[in-house]
């Protein structure tokens, strides 16, 4: 594998199967590696929004999430600013087998965000919208994984 290590796969995984925007960020200096995705929902009916830094609009809604691999000998992580921090082994990395599942699973959170973003918009008492991550669910799926093929951090 290149010297982008599981980079190269993690992208090539979502580009193929993860079917909203998404940005790949690597932060060299904190060992980290943020995976950003964008939720988008026509506001045809122009209910006013709030936003979390108290902007309300009828605009279209843009909702970004992000999720962080992290390193946790090396890594300074704000676990609240995410929707999920992973951990990856320094050395180890990720596997091909681990991608494809969080792909999968990002992909299927992903869905059920924007529904429940749609149900938002069209719900008048509820007042907060935000995606949630199932943990349990998400590390029941990690334990039934077989990883074979492992792709280091990158390399610089």
């Amino acid at each position: 594998m290149s010297k982008y290590g599981f980079l190269d796969v993690l992208d090539k995984t979502m580009e193929q199967q993860f079917p909203y925007d998404f940005e790949i960020n690597w932060d060299k200096k904190n060992h980290a590696v943020e995976v950003a995705f964008l939720l988008e929902v026509e506001n045809s009916a122009g209910i006013e929004t709030v936003d979390d830094e108290g902007n309300a609009t009828t605009d279209d809604i843009f909702f970004e999430e992000a999720v962080l691999f992290y390193n946790p000998l090396k890594s300074r992580v704000k676990e609240e600013d995410y929707l999920v921090s992973i951990p990856y082994e320094q050395k180890k990395g990720l596997s091909s087998e681990f991608i494809a599942y969080f792909v999968q699973f990002l992909a299927e959170t992903a869905e059920k965000g924007l529904d429940d973003l749609m149900d938002f918009l069209g719900d008048d008492e509820t007042e907060e919208f935000a995606i949630s991550w199932d943990q349990e669910a998400f590390e029941n799926g990690r334990a039934a994984l077989e990883e074979s093929d492992f792709h280091p951090y990158p390399r610089y």
